[in-house]
Parts: structure tokens; C-alpha cells; sequence
């Protein structure tokens, strides 16, 4: 087996996932090709593969979630764009990872959501919920019932 070469060592990578009926992943390629200075950036299905100094990354992210922040989701990702250990082009097919971030796809609309229900709540009207940590004390009766209902 080769030995791996790291080739952008002290670098991050993250994926910039869009969620959004007003921004595409080619609206936030064009803003962060224009505010970049020296990152990697790719556009990709749903987003961005951004690959830099953190603090560079960083700064670009926080940017682009300037742009729709209830529909822009950040994920760390292990390995930079083409790295040849997860490389679709070098493994063929699908690559690792791909189809838990298609689930993740399937399930982000419900979280942009919420994230915009929570923005339209007054914190004054809404009771807040009940603690399920609490302690209840169950009623004996109650109890007897579940537990013949078990042994049913």
C-alpha cells in the first residue's frame, strides 16, 4: 500500500449545505469566490466543499450564512476536495458518506422549519415545556394495571 502524502496540511474542510427556495449553490459559489482570499472552494449539488486555513474558512462561512441563515447548514468534513482516499473519481461510484448526506438532505427542510417557527414565537406567550426529568409519582393503582398488562 502507498503511504498517504498529506498534501494541504494545517488546512480544514467543511461543507457549506444549502436548504432554500431563494439560494442555490451556485448563488453562494459566486459569494464566496468573491469574498475568498486563497480558500478552495467547490461547488457542488447541494452546496459547498470549502478547503483553507480555518480562521479563512471561517470568516468565509460566517458570510454566507449572512445570506439565508434558517436554510445554510455547516458540517465538518475529514478530507479536503479530491483527495484521493475519498475521491468518487478514484474509488468509482458513490462516495463514502454520499448517502448519509442524501438522508441528511431529506431531513434539513424540517430543521429550517423549525429554526423559522422559533424566529415568529413571542417567548412571553409560549409556555415553556414540561421537564421530563421531573419526577412524577405514579399513581399504585397505575402501576398494577401495567404490569398486568405485561403479564397478559
Amino acid at each position: 500500500m502507498t503511504e498517504y502524502a498529506p498534501v494541504l496540511v494545517g488546512s480544514v474542510t467543511k461543507y457549506v449545505v444549502v436548504e432554500s427556495f431563494d439560494v442555490t449553490p451556485a448563488d453562494l459559489a459566486v459569494r464566496a469566490y468573491e469574498i475568498s482570499k486563497g480558500a478552495m472552494i467547490k461547488e457542488t449539488c447541494f452546496g459547498l466543499v470549502i478547503n483553507g486555513k480555518e480562521d479563512e474558512v471561517d470568516r468565509i462561512i460566517a458570510e454566507l450564512r449572512k445570506v439565508d441563515p434558517d436554510h445554510i447548514f455547516i458540517k465538518d468534513r475529514g478530507f479536503p476536495p479530491g483527495d484521493p482516499r475519498r475521491c468518487r473519481a478514484n474509488l468509482g461510484g458513490a462516495r463514502p458518506g454520499y448517502h448519509g448526506m442524501e438522508y441528511e438532505m431529506r431531513v434539513i427542510p424540517y430543521v429550517s422549519f423549525g429554526l423559522e417557527e422559533l424566529k415568529k414565537r413571542d417567548e412571553n406567550t409560549v409556555t415553556p415545556p414540561e421537564n421530563p426529568l421531573e419526577h412524577k409519582i405514579l399513581d399504585i393503582a397505575k402501576l398494577k394495571k401495567m404490569i398486568n398488562a405485561q403479564e397478559s
